[in-house]
């Protein structure tokens, strides 16, 4: 009887063992803060979507999961394949990022929605894509290879003003492509990338400085410009509608301003725990537009209220913080940059769609990531989430 309890406790401890050599194996592949992290956005979009379908013809919630489930697909690839080799092919990555800029405007392929040439649409099996969301994660490959040459410190201005002109080629083909939202989150990655790569100060506030000055320039100059030539060359005149809206929300209630009167009517009706699944009026009545996309925000605050919005918040937070900490247990200066950049692309959505809706930032039409409708946003942000996972699991095999 004796031998037969002490032969099923050691069972129970080889057991025991197995499992937690399983956990540690997994740990070593797997970074779990940002797997729950990335799941839990997932799961929580899935409900604003599912409630949005309710009331919004256009957000189809089968589609929804049909994109999850191949950005699933496309994360667990990106999971197993190792990206240093990337930091070799610059120059063919960056013909790749042009290419795929212009892919809207190649007869045959494109696509066109809501008056815009964003999209292209695949032969033969019909599915629409948006390539400006493949652009960032590109430029993010680019710049980083770029960065990591430097090995930390960027010792000349000349290598300095080479990096920012090799960040500036994607950015200015996105502008000339006609996304200026997009084009923003290229810049934005790409600027903390080249930040982290070891300029000095002087050089990273000198170029805020000229930016800033570019930026009024831009502004003084676009209606004389425009009046010139005819037409809108700098700035389109919605853009422009936009920016003086953002400045003074009340200016045109009935029309530039309406979609953020709309939204800051919805977050602020949703209260501190919101009015409920199914309940949100703004977009149920057709008040708020683009509910189940650039306004999105907007609808979580109207159905679950504050509550929903930090927990929202937390989730995202989470992931990006889960995330930097994947960048710097990684041996690789470069995957530690392209984590860096990743970090970039969601940190400036979350802020520029959480803003736009609450009108803290100028309305561009950035989705939420994970959370918005659009197929080809929840294919690149679940590739990205691969990516990181990628990043964790060679973390200690650096070249």
């Amino acid at each position: 009887m004796a031998q037969r309890a002490v032969s099923t406790k050691d069972a129970l401890k080889h057991v025991n063992k197995r499992i937690g050599q399983a956990r540690g194996s997994l740990r070593r592949q797997i970074s779990l803060p940002v797997l729950f992290g990335a799941a839990g956005l997932v799961a929580f979009g899935c409900l604003i979507i599912w409630t949005a379908s309710l009331t919004i013809s256009a957000a189809s919630f089968s589609r929804h999961l049909i994109g999850i489930g191949l950005g699933t697909i496309l994360a667990l690839f990106c999971w197993k394949t190792d990206f240093r080799g990337l930091s070799n092919i610059t120059t063919v990555l960056m013909v790749i990022d042009i290419i795929v800029i212009f892919l809207p405007y190649v007869p045959g392929l494109s696509y066109s929605a809501k008056g815009l040439t964003g999209w292209i649409q695949i032969p033969l099996i019909h599915l629409t894509f948006q390539p400006v969301e493949l652009v960032k994660i590109i430029t993010v490959f680019i710049v980083a290879a770029l960065g990591a040459q430097y090995n930390g410190r960027i010792d000349s201005v000349r290598n300095y003003v080479k990096l920012c002109g090799m960040l500036a080629i994607p950015f200015c083909c996105v502008l000339i492509a006609g996304d200026l939202g997009s084009g923003l989150v290229v810049f934005f990655s790409g600027a903390i990338i080249i930040m982290m790569s070891g300029p000095r100060r002087e050089w990273v506030l000198s170029t805020i400085a000229i930016l800033i000055g570019l930026v009024a320039l831009l502004l003084a100059a676009d209606s004389l410009v425009d009046s010139i030539v005819g037409r809108d060359v700098l700035l389109k005149a919605y853009q422009m509608n936009r920016l003086l809206v953002f400045l003074d929300p009340t200016a045109d209630t009935t029309g530039a301003g309406y979609n953020l009167m709309q939204s800051l009517i919805a977050v602020g009706s949703g209260g501190f725990f919101g009015k409920g699944i199914g309940n949100a009026t703004q977009s149920a009545s057709g008040f708020l537009p683009e509910a189940h996309t650039d306004f999105i925000f907007a609808l979580t605050s109207e159905e679950f209220g504050f509550v929903g919005d930090l927990l929202l918040l937390s989730l995202f937070a989470l992931l990006i913080f889960s995330t930097i900490r994947v960048a710097y247990k990684s041996d690789s200066l470069f995957l530690r940059l392209v984590a860096v950049g990743i970090v970039g692309i969601w940190t400036f959505q979350v802020l520029e769609n959480v803003g736009m809706c609450i009108g803290l930032m100028p309305i561009t039409g950035i989705p939420l990531p994970f959370i918005s409708f659009g197929s080809s946003s929840m294919l690149m942000q679940l590739a990205n989430v691969g990516i990181v996972q990628s990043i964790w699991r060679h973390r200690t095999q650096a070249r």
